[in-house]
């Protein structure tokens, strides 16, 4: 386990009052902020491409086990359904079917985080949480090959765009299927309703699909750069191939933080891959909401299949 990183990176403790009083002459409190710590220069947006998978139910002709199934733990939150280290094809690696969180790992700010791995600098104030005995999040090795994967009868695909958005006077950015204006009078995050295979059984919203991004940022070391997930059902977020957001399961909305400067092998300045990987698997709610200070851009869009007749 590495050392706790105790290093304080934080930019200069300058607040708005004290930028206003020395540089007035440049307008606005606000518009001062943003160019002192040079937001003005950063854009306003960043779209990624992603793939999304459509699946039909477990109920259905054709259909995937793993979709609409009640967890033989019960619905909740569950870790450990994929390994730590992406597999030499950059997707996620079949390691059990999970078991469920009886207590979350959280951070001094009371954030959750991925339970405790080498590769991740401990810090003071952190506190663990624990597993319960129960599992069964999803079936085996095979069935969770095909859900990141173009698979002719069992899901079909299509580039998916997703539009973070710089909240005014920082440099955080934000996707939010609430705020979104292609999501929110939906519902939910639902970007197939109506398409590919169309919308779930009885139902006229599409809940059975999977996401996957791949992106680089540059490490900065002095930038704080974090990334948070809130949402439903399973996700999984890798930087460097190193599994560090570990949210599987079905279950309503659960977030997860991860600090870039906790991983200790990460060069300033130094071009880096996050891989994204989200799983709708269950009526009724769909959520999904991404937060963070890197400047992430498409590396590369997946082959996407066409409708299998």
């Amino acid at each position: 386990m590495h050392t706790p990183n105790t290093t304080n990176r934080s930019r200069p403790l300058l607040t708005l009052a004290m930028i206003a009083g020395g540089l007035t002459c440049l307008g606005s409190t606000t518009a001062m902020a943003q160019d002192f710590w040079g937001y003005n220069d950063l854009p306003e947006s960043i779209t990624l491409t992603g793939t999304v998978r459509d699946f039909k139910e477990r109920s259905v002709s054709g259909g995937h086990t793993d979709f609409e199934f009640r967890p033989s733990g019960g619905f909740g939150h569950y870790m450990g359904i994929v390994s730590d280290y992406l597999g030499d094809d950059d997707k996620p690696v079949f390691n059990s079917t999970g078991l469920k969180i009886s207590g979350h790992w959280k951070d001094s700010s009371g954030r959750k985080m991925i339970s405790t791995k080498d590769y991740i600098a401990q810090r003071e104030g952190d506190t663990s949480g624990s597993f319960s005995s129960s599992a069964g999040a999803i079936h085996d090795a095979s069935a969770f090959s095909k859900w990141f994967r173009d698979t002719p009868g069992v899901n079909v695909s299509k580039p998916l765009d997703l539009t973070l958005v710089r909240q005014q006077g920082s440099n955080v950015y934000v996707f939010d299927d609430k705020q979104d204006p292609t999501y929110s009078d939906l519902g939910g995050f639902f970007p197939v309703n109506g398409d590919l295979f169309g919308n779930s059984a009885g139902n006229d919203k599409n809940f059975h699909f999977t996401f996957e991004l791949q992106t680089e940022f540059v490490y900065d070391e002095d930038g704080g750069q974090i990334f948070t997930f809130t949402g439903d059902d399973d996700v999984w977020v890798f930087v460097d191939g190193h599994l560090v957001i570990d949210i599987g399961g079905v279950h309503s909305a659960v977030s997860q933080t991860i600090e870039l400067d906790r991983l200790e092998w990460l060069e300033d300045g130094q071009r880096y891959k996050l891989s994204f990987f989200f799983a709708e698997r269950h009526r009724t709610q769909s959520n999904f909401r991404i937060e963070t200070t890197m400047q992430l851009r498409t590396v590369e869009l997946p082959p996407t299949a066409a409708l299998y007749d």
